[in-house]
């Protein structure tokens, strides 16, 4: 082998190094798409941006294996129907509160605090359209309870 095919075979090894860290700095489960979403409360009007997630595998990837999430984002999940609904925290390191919300926008109930990486199921007491996760303490932060009002086109007309 020439000394210029081992420093070619060298720079190639390097590029190739290269490309696999930067794909594995990235997040794996980066972000998606936003749409607004605003909690009417008592104590104010609370603006997020949140993922919406509309489809069975939206819905079971929720947000897994994400370790971040920004104090004004979200996910809310629309199960499209009127239903009771469970949620769990498997492979979900960010601990969260989750806003069971009915068909009106009406938050039914919350539960604060969630532990990360559970399989404990999270009853949604009642039959609702669809929930919101928030970072855990948000709903206390920010004066959030069940019976406030959460205003997003999922709720229109409903």
């Amino acid at each position: 082998m020439s000394i210029r095919s081992a420093q070619q075979g060298a720079a190639a090894a390097l590029a190739v190094l290269v490309l696999a860290l930067a794909l594995l700095a990235r997040p794996a489960f980066a972000e998606g798409p936003t749409e607004p979403l605003t909690i009417a409360s008592r104590s104010g009007r609370h603006a997020f941006k949140v993922e919406v997630m509309r489809d069975e595998a939206g819905r079971a990837q929720g947000l897994m294996y994400r370790r971040t999430m920004a104090p004004d984002r979200g996910m809310l999940f629309d199960f499209a129907q009127v239903a009771p609904v469970s949620m769990w925290m498997k492979n979900t390191y960010l601990p969260l509160d989750m806003l069971f919300i009915r068909a009106d926008g009406t938050v039914a109930r919350i539960a604060a605090d969630t532990e990360p990486l559970s399989t404990r199921t999270i009853s949604s007491g009642e039959p609702v359209l669809a929930v919101l996760e928030l970072n855990a303490g948000t709903a206390a932060k920010l004066g959030i309870r069940a019976g406030d009002k959460v205003e997003h086109p999922v709720f229109r007309g409903r």
